[in-house]
């Protein structure tokens, strides 16, 4: 056994990198590639993580997986991304030997190293840590989902790339998460417009065309995939588009589970619908001026487009064609070549997709907001997961963004691992040879400084109309020919060359100044803020922050003048909200405790079980690693000062008003036996596992101290407990001796009074027993009245504080008002039904489902429960709260699940991660699927009862509302409204035999309704079944939205169709007549 002061061997000398005895190039490459080929894919250097991308699924994150990092010592078992959430987790609480502190995991790697999948499998592992079992626990995993689909595409590099950078901050109180807040940088929006060869625009566009219904299709104008310029036509195989579906839904149930409402759902897919269409609008120039005009082939995609954008064609083919400006109160159009016109085009469909991926985080930070008080103060875990270092064959202006945040990146990681604790060293006067590390300093200064930075030179050509990116180059080859770390473009190639922490890359220059004007055509912005979608409205009324964060407003209309005013107002450039972006990001992390975690891809090919020497070794050599590991071999991590230790350990010395100085700590170490440490001028130096194994100590006093107040508490109760019992036999006792006192005087008083009256006292009159003899039923015991809680209190009712006051018993007034709130909420309970719920739940012929009870309290539900076979289940109203509540039978027990309604009308049972649209999608769900954590699946549903079934002990009925009373509050409801006739309503019955009867009622009164409604209202019921989705599984009374401008998206796509079809057959002809004409001259 290893004794106290002795390293912690992290899974073996081979878990821990820092813990080599020989340190070279060679042997960290060698021990990676055998734990890698091991299936280990995860090793430490210190507290540091290197997590290797296995390109396959591995049964290393399974919830046993999990429960063992949440409830090990972590230093026991193997290394591993759990390890890392559980440290941060424990460190924001105050219980890894600090003050509670705010936390931030940096994942940091190549594209396509697995930064995005880490990033996953920590907030799942953090989600389980927390236990809270709250629904905003399973929207916060469901956020992951729902921006890979909008901000991941495929590149060369990774099939799943995130083209956009995100820093999630999850908001604790205590030990539970409280909230969540997203912050995004830099969408790759050109993308929207433009892949290279072997690359995919973003992942959603492609989920849409797999997983949308035909008639979904027709009513968003979507066609076939083939056509779409903007995803180049291409589409993918079988298997893929059958994965691309199952995304798909997965999308829709986490819009559902965050909280988006169905017509915000609709109108974004009709807005990227329009997207895809404005992309398939061309020019062509005029014969006369040479101006750019819609070619006919495309009339009916810019008719398409204005539809799923909710605005007028016209209004539309003018902000594509020309530009409005107004010059001394004198309106001015110019219209546009065809080059120009394109350019609009493009830039109107990157502004719109990048509105509406800006809303959705906008939406998700609401949707996850606290709900806390103010005052109140919350600690953060921050998990960064950015874009990874990028070199492709033509690198552009996102890539030259992409790789200056991972400068950053680098420069962070070099400041907390080299660049504070051997400044700390050298404070301290501590014996120490200097660690050489590779600093990029110099890069951010050639990148990032004001004036002459290639950002702040990006910017000031920018700004000049004239400035082109030949002019660009000029001047950056002018400014830094002499820098070490810029190189010129060679040969006719208009791009220049950043010698990065990771290596040379060479920028293609052209649209560096287009891109970071990030223009949008001047009447655009005024065109979709008076749409008649609401969502493309909010998207464009709202205002940008210097971070480049979308800020909704409410919708207004905005006129002529006021467009102007904004257009003529000088924007920031993508580059300064980028910069401005990251110096926020800084700022927050440099705040935090940092945890890191650093991604390696094995190989270029995406390859499972193959580890390619050179690639991962050129990615240990620029991220530092050789170096980190010695000085986390030889260094001292962690620094805390003399007040802090003392304050936090103190406890160690076992006595009280332990002082705060040298002394003090001296002592404490002295006592745990801890080596290995170096004491300053000001603060303590130890290794990285000198901090567990202090807490360990802590720990072993903390369950001392348990101990003792289990102990303590057990005496101090139980002392009461007899205390209280030998006050209960001493009021006994005297009670009975003044009884027996009473009973002699009343003895003795009649005594007396027979002494004096003699008078004859006549013998009552006996009373013949009833003859017994034909009864068959056995004589019945007097039922006891149940005892009252509110006369009588035991010992065994928690009143065991002496000092704590007594209750008052009898309380009667009490009692009323309790009845009379639990009345209030029955009644707002079934208004709620009655209102909003009755016509849902109901099925087609008028019954409700045999599974729904009325409003029975747990006990009841049990009851009806307790002889019913494995696997039977129904669902009640709640007594307490809107809602429902499914009770399930299982092998020992019942279980009771909450079902909550989110905002957006959607079903959840409370811990799962699926959205239902209603009750018996639900329950169809769960027949297949089991429930959470028991995989227990729904099987028989409970049949119904009457009132007469169930019977209290006191004769009351244990039904408070049955199913024949939903029948009654449903039909009533609507008899109320004039809808169903008095002689059609069914006669109401309590016999069990009446039920078919009253089913066929109801259904029949119900029938009738829905007929009555299509008579006065034809037109009204062709919107109600186009309404209806066949094969859904919505229930009656749901709705479905649908694009505002529908007519107008149908007739563009019915122009496309016939075009198509036209172009068609004449290609068929000339076929055909080409043959006839071969014939002929054969013959």
């Amino acid at each position: 056994m290893l004794s106290l002061g002795e390293r912690r061997p992290a899974a073996g000398l081979a878990g821990d990198l820092a813990a080599l005895a020989e340190l070279d190039e060679a042997s960290l490459l060698g021990g990676l590639r055998e734990r890698f080929l091991r299936q280990q894919v995860y090793t430490d250097i210190g507290d540091i993580l290197i997590a290797m991308n296995p390109f396959q699924p591995l049964p290393l994150y399974g919830r046993e997986v999990s429960e063992q990092y949440r409830c090990h010592e972590t230093s026991t078992l193997p290394p591993h991304i759990f390890a890392v959430a559980s440290r941060a987790y424990h460190a924001m609480l105050g219980h890894r030997g600090g003050a509670p502190r705010s936390q931030c995991i940096v994942i940091s790697g190549e594209s396509g190293a697995g930064k995005t999948e880490s990033t996953k499998l920590l907030l799942q592992h953090i989600m389980n840590l927390c236990k809270g079992n709250s629904q905003l626990e399973q929207q916060i995993l469901q956020v992951n989902p729902l921006l890979e689909a909008f901000g991941n595409a495929q590149t060369v590099m990774n099939d799943n790339s995130s083209r956009f950078g995100k820093y999630i901050q999850l908001r604790f109180q205590k030990n539970t998460v409280q909230g969540a807040k997203l912050s995004e940088y830099l969408l790759e929006k050109s993308r929207v417009v433009q892949q290279d060869t072997g690359e995919r625009n973003f992942h959603i566009f492609y989920y849409m065309f797999a997983g949308l219904s035909s008639e979904e299709k027709e009513i968003y104008g979507l066609l076939d995939p083939s056509l779409y310029r903007y995803i180049s036509g291409r589409f993918g195989t079988q298997d893929i588009a059958q994965r691309w579906k199952h995304k798909y839904k997965e999308v829709c149930n986490a819009l559902d589970m965050v909280g988006f409402q169905e017509q915000e759902q609709v109108d974004m897919q009709a807005i990227l619908a329009g997207v895809l269409s404005l992309g398939n609008v061309t020019f062509e120039p005029e014969e006369s001026n040479g101006s750019a005009k819609v070619s006919e082939a495309s009339r009916g995609w810019l008719k398409a487009a204005a539809g799923q954008f909710g605005v007028q064609e016209d209004e539309l083919l003018k902000c594509l064609i020309c530009t409005m400006s107004v010059t001394r109160g004198e309106q001015i159009q110019r219209f546009h070549t065809q080059q120009q016109a394109e350019d609009a085009r493009d830039s109107i469909a990157k502004v719109a997709y990048g509105r509406v991926f800006g809303w959705i985080v906008c939406k998700i930070n609401e949707l996850l907001a606290e709900n806390v008080d103010p005052e109140v103060e919350l600690r953060e875990i921050g998990i960064l997961d950015i874009f990874g270092f990028e070199n492709f064959a033509v690198n552009r202006f996102e890539q030259f963004c992409i790789n200056l945040a991972n400068e950053q990146l680098q420069h962070f990681f070099n400041h907390h691992i080299f660049q504070l604790e051997q400044a700390a060293y050298k404070e301290e006067d501590l014996p120490w040879e200097t660690i050489t590390f590779n600093n990029n300093e110099p890069v951010l200064d050639l990148l990032l400084a004001k004036p002459l930075g290639l950002l702040s030179l990006l910017d000031e050509q920018s700004a000049f109309p004239q400035a082109t990116d030949k002019t660009f180059v000029d001047k950056l080859n002018s400014s830094f020919k002499r820098n070490l770390h810029f190189q010129t473009g060679r040969g006719r190639v208009l791009a220049f060359s950043i010698i990065h922490y990771a290596g040379k890359v060479q920028y293609t220059a052209e649209g560096f100044l287009e891109k970071n004007r990030d223009t949008l055509p001047a009447s655009v912005r005024g065109l979709f803020i008076n749409s008649i979608t609401p969502l493309l409205s909010v998207l464009f009324k709202a205002t940008l922050s210097r971070t480049g964060t979308l800020m909704p407003h409410a919708k207004a209309k905005v006129t002529a003048e006021a467009d102007n005013k904004f257009n003529s107002t000088r924007k920031q450039s993508a580059g300064a909200q980028f910069r401005h972006s990251l110096m926020v990001l800084m700022e927050r992390m440099y705040s935090a405790n940092p945890h890191f975690v650093r991604c390696i891809k094995p190989n270029s090919q995406k390859e499972p079980g193959v580890v390619d020497s050179q690639v991962v070794l050129q990615q240990l050599r620029y991220n530092g690693l050789l170096e980190t590991i010695r000085i986390r071999r030889d260094g001292f991590s962690w620094r805390p000062a003399f007040e802090e230790f003392a304050e936090r350990y103190g406890i160690l010395l076992v006595k009280p008003d332990v002082s705060l100085t040298k002394e003090s700590c001296l002592e404490i170490l002295q006592s745990t036996e801890l080596t290995g440490w170096i004491c300053g001028k000001s603060r303590l130096f130890f290794k990285y596992w000198h901090q567990e194994q202090l807490t360990k100590c802590v720990e072993r006093l903390e369950r001392a101290a348990v101990v003792i107040q289990k102990v303590f508490r057990g005496f101090r109760c139980r002392k009461s407990y007899l205390k209280l019992v030998a006050e209960r036999r001493a009021k006994a006792q005297q009670l009975q001796e003044e009884a027996e006192r009473e009973r002699s005087r009343q003895l003795a008083l009649e005594a007396k009074a027979q002494k004096r009256i003699s008078f004859p006292v006549p013998k009552p009159r006996k009373r013949c027993p009833q003859s017994c003899l034909h009864s068959d039923k056995p004589p019945q015991p007097p039922v006891p009245r149940p005892r009252s809680k509110l006369t009588e209190s035991t010992p065994f009712d928690n009143f065991l504080d002496p000092s704590a006051p007594r209750p008052v018993l009898g309380t009667e007034k009490q009692t009323v008002e309790e009845a009379k709130m639990r009345q209030l909420k029955r009644g707002a309970t079934l208004r709620w039904f009655k209102e909003t719920q009755a016509q849902k739940v109901m099925q087609d012929d008028g019954a409700f489902p045999s599974w729904l009870y009325g409003m029975i309290s747990r006990r009841e539900a049990e009851n009806l429960l307790i002889d019913k076979p494995l696997g039977c289940f129904l669902v009640r109203i709640s007594q307490s709260r809107p809602g429902y509540t499914l009770t399930y039978r299982g092998e020992d027990r019942c279980r009771h699940y909450l079902i909550e309604m989110q905002p957006n009308a959607r079903y959840v049972i409370l811990g799962e991660d699926r959205a239902h649209a209603s009750l018996t999608e639900l329950v169809r769900y769960h027949q297949t699927v089991g429930i959470q954590p028991f995989m227990e699946k729904l099987s028989v549903p409970c049949g119904q009862v009457n009132a007469e079934d169930l019977q209290l002990e006191n004769g009351k009925s244990s039904v408070s509302l049955d199913y024949e009373d939903l029948e009654s509050l449903t039909l009533s409801h609507t008899a109320a409204k004039g809808e169903i006739p008095p002689g059609e309503q069914p006669c109401r019955s309590r016999s069990s035999t009446s039920r078919p009867s009253q089913q066929s009622g109801a259904a029949a009164a119900l029938k009738s309704m829905w007929f009555r409604r299509s008579k006065n209202c034809p037109e009204q019921q062709s919107v109600d079944e186009s309404r209806t989705k066949p094969g859904s599984g919505k229930e009656k009374g749901s709705e479905r939205a649908f694009p505002r401008l529908r007519s107008s998206i149908r007739l563009g796509m019915q122009e496309i169709q016939q075009l198509y079809s036209a172009s068609l057959n004449t290609s068929v002809r000339k076929c055909n007549g080409a043959v006839c004409m071969e014939d002929v001259e054969l013959k």
